[in-house]
């Protein structure tokens, strides 16, 4: 079988998230959806909320399923037993970030490969962070996350 990681923060998981997964669901047996603790970011929603938006929102996929970490992504590749990393891609600016963690994950474990999507015009300027802005300014993001996410960010914007 062969299993694939796709890691990220997903806080919230975007349009842009979505359809990375999607694509990588087609390519490998199984996706495994990463969702990192990130604490340093000092993430909007819970790394349960994440986890919980990440599994509705993919819920329509039968060989993708949600894994929350908080360990090295190479340690937690090792113990799913997945052999792939596959990320998206929207900018030259994204590229260089990943660039380097891709070296840096290789140096730990030569047998991890990491495959890049290009993500689609229509996603290329998403981001969570720009998601998190205009629904905190209480501007409409349902074009841009799944339905569960919206709700999720009306909901956590209701009161501020």
């Amino acid at each position: 079988m062969k299993r694939a990681l796709t890691p990220g923060t997903f806080d919230p998981i975007t349009s842009g998230h979505l359809d990375v997964i999607t694509r990588a669901a087609q390519l490998v047996d199984e996706v495994v959806v990463a969702v990192a603790a990130s604490p340093k970011k000092k993430p909007l929603f819970t790394l349960e909320e994440r986890a919980e938006l990440v599994r509705q929102a993919t819920s329509h996929l039968p060989n993708v399923r949600v894994e929350p970490f908080d360990e090295l992504l190479v340690d937690l590749a090792a113990r799913l037993d997945a052999t792939v990393v596959i990320k998206g891609l929207r900018a030259i600016t994204d590229f260089e970030y990943e660039f380097q963690m891709t070296a840096l994950n290789y140096q730990l474990n030569q047998e991890l490969e990491t495959l890049f999507i290009m993500s689609p015009p229509q996603y290329m300027y998403l981001s969570s962070s720009i998601v998190r802005e205009i629904a905190s300014l209480r501007g409409d993001v349902a074009q841009f996350v799944p339905a569960c996410v919206n709700e999720a960010l009306l909901e956590k914007f209701a009161n501020a």
